[in-house]
């Protein structure tokens, strides 16, 4: 009988000692941990805010709308149905299509493009960089990419 009232004593020795543990700690390694704390409770809700906030800045940032025209775009129609060229950009008469500037052949049937002149409004083909009614040198270099705006312009749509 003693053998079993001193397993018990000593198990609930020790389960005294483990409660210990966590309701008497040791004040002087908590005390030492503070710093850590205190960084960990100002630094952590600093850095979570600003997380947050940069997070909602990329989200709601302004962005520019721009499309792309990479290839031909259908020419403009009057009231009469024929189709109107812009000057200074090349243009397929025949199939009525509007090339990025620096093109100088169409790719569906190779005929050479035409081009108005912006100063005087003669018309010649998109070869030639020099008028030759006005002697205006238009050297239109290829770009990759030509742009336009996605909305109206700048002002509205009453401006244009």
């Amino acid at each position: 009988m003693t053998g079993i009232t001193d397993q018990l004593g000593n198990l609930w020795n020790q389960l005294l000692d483990l409660t210990t543990k966590f309701v008497i700690p040791d004040w002087g390694s908590l005390i030492a941990l503070f710093p850590i704390l205190l960084v960990l409770a100002v630094l952590g809700p600093l850095v979570s805010i600003l997380a947050l906030a940069w997070f909602v800045y990329f989200v709601r940032k302004p962005r520019a709308h721009v499309t792309f025209e990479e290839g031909p775009r259908d020419a403009p129609r009057d009231a009469d149905g024929r189709p109107v060229f812009p000057s200074g950009e090349p243009y397929c008469l025949a199939h009525a299509l509007i090339y990025p500037s620096g093109t100088t052949s169409c790719p569906i049937d190779g005929e050479l493009l035409s081009v108005v002149c912006p100063k005087c409004g003669l018309g010649r083909t998109a070869d030639i960089d020099t008028c030759g009614n006005c002697g205006l040198v238009l050297k239109i270099i290829p770009r990759a990419r030509a742009l336009r705006p996605a909305g109206p312009p700048p002002g509205g749509a009453a401006t244009a």
